[in-house]
């Protein structure tokens, strides 16, 4: 078993057109998109690999404009979430457009991981400590683990957001979350909430997980022309069922994405503020 730590990007639902595209508005001085800054956090922490699931349409574009880039930093794979990657005898359905959801997107770098791993979005900035928690994490465990967040810190100015509140027992470990789709930031919730930000930590033998997962969605859901088979249900069930023990791993970092178009001045002012800090040097790449 490698021990080497990875960092899987979650990238596919860039599109094909990359103008206007939230993942890689340039939010630091030098044009950097917010993925860059994660992957500058996991490296300081000591991720030693980043994979970027893509869609193969995007792939020269993603490679010229953001992936040179960041393998200035650190080594860097590629996999490729397509529509029509799924296992005989499903198809797609006609008119389906839809990707088939963040449980394929992780399946699809399965022979490119062969130690623990962590999972992010591409668009959210999470900070400096969730990298730090996970790497300390799986060099004496190999528990599959969830970076919670303050609800307070994972909260935008102007609008709701879709938020996995969770329930969490007296040893630290995930019982369940409940999704809201509609979080202002002026909420009920009490003030120590825990949300899930979609950063996971994993050992390989998920993938098997969702492969047989994959299957039994295909052959519940694969008609849809919506359904997904998504990574924070697949840890529900995981939990529930399979009595699965998932470790909640904290920080007190803030997050930072652009849900809305308002959103990026502050994402911008943000990240100059860390920088002023030395949080970040005025470069990532030297």
């Amino acid at each position: 078993m490698d021990k080497n730590m990875t960092l899987l990007v979650m990238a596919a639902g860039m599109g094909s057109r990359f103008g206007g595209l939230k993942q890689i508005e340039p939010v630091g001085p030098h044009g950097e998109v917010i993925l860059e800054f994660s992957v500058y956090d996991a490296l300081e922490a000591g991720f030693d690999k980043a994979v970027f699931v893509i869609k193969k349409a995007i792939e020269h574009d993603f490679r010229e404009i953001i992936g040179k880039r960041i393998e200035k930093m650190i080594d860097v794979e590629y996999a490729f979430q397509e529509l029509d990657d799924i296992p005989a005898p499903y198809t797609v359905p006609e008119n389906r457009v839809k990707p088939w959801g963040t449980g394929q997107a992780v399946l699809c770098a399965k022979n490119l991981i062969n130690g623990p791993f962590a999972v992010i979005n591409a668009d959210d900035f999470y900070g400096k400590g969730g990298y730090k928690v996970l790497k300390q994490h799986f060099e004496t465990s190999t528990e599959t683990c969830m970076v919670g967040y303050k609800l307070q810190n994972t909260v935008s100015e102007n609008g709701t957001v879709a938020r996995g509140i969770c329930e969490i027992d007296a040893n630290n470990y995930l019982t369940g979350v409940t999704e809201h789709l509609s979080i202002p930031k002026d909420n009920d919730f009490p003030a120590d909430t825990i949300a899930s930000m979609n950063m996971f930590g994993f050992m390989p033998k998920l993938f098997d997980e969702l492969e047989s997962g994959f299957v039994k969605f295909l052959a519940e859901q694969g008609t849809e022309l919506k359904s997904e088979y998504l990574l924070p249900r697949i840890v529900d069930k995981m939990i529930k069922v399979d009595g699965e023990k998932v470790k909640v791993l904290y920080t007190d970092d803030k997050w930072y994405g652009v849900t809305y178009k308002e959103d990026k001045q502050a994402v911008i002012d943000s990240l100059r503020a860390l920088i002023a800090s030395g949080a970040y040097p005025e470069k990532l790449y030297q």
